[in-house]
């Protein structure tokens, strides 16, 4: 397993993780439902809803299988396929420059990406005291696995009061 911490700008709310020559357009995927679940998803890119539209730290993690349910060390969980043909997965806010963005080899085909939100109750907004700490900070962890493709799912919601809650609930 190999773990990348990065600090991205989720500029309009979100992050992206796509296929590095995937050129689909996530417009239409923000339905309303997409924007509630925190993730649009098209063939080869996912839009991760964010709480802020400012930096949150990003933590990436390949893996070979999928992770153990450890929703409950998190505010908000997702989970979608994309298919990515060329190996490579891109991570980087929705307006950054593509060719600058993170790269990450994966196999060939399909990979499943769990996104889990938390420090959601903490966060402070660009012109708060601590907003560039990172206990001020939105957290997004995602993990990269190879998969079949399979339906999107919210494992775990979080509120605007507050409350999580697992999925179904």
């Amino acid at each position: 397993m190999t773990a990348t911490r990065l600090r991205l700008f989720a500029d309009y709310f979100q992050l992206h993780v796509m296929d590095e020559d995937a050129e689909d357009d996530l417009g239409e995927a923000w339905t309303q439902e997409a924007v509630s679940d925190g993730l649009a998803v098209s063939r080869q890119t996912l839009g991760i809803g964010t709480a802020v539209d400012m930096d949150v730290t990003v933590t990436v993690e390949l893996l070979g299988h999928p992770p153990g349910d450890d929703s409950d060390a998190f505010d908000h969980v997702v989970e979608a396929s994309i298919e990515v043909p060329t190996g490579r997965i891109a991570v980087l806010g929705c307006t950054d420059y593509l060719p600058d963005a993170a790269r990450f080899e994966v196999p060939e085909g399909f990979v499943r990406v769990r996104a889990s939100r938390t420090n959601l109750a903490n966060v402070r907004l660009s012109d708060e005291e601590g907003s560039d700490d990172p206990e001020g900070m939105e957290q997004v962890h995602l993990r990269i696995w190879p998969a079949p493709h399979s339906a999107p799912a919210v494992i775990k919601r979080w509120t605007a009061t507050g409350a999580a809650g697992r999925a179904g609930d």
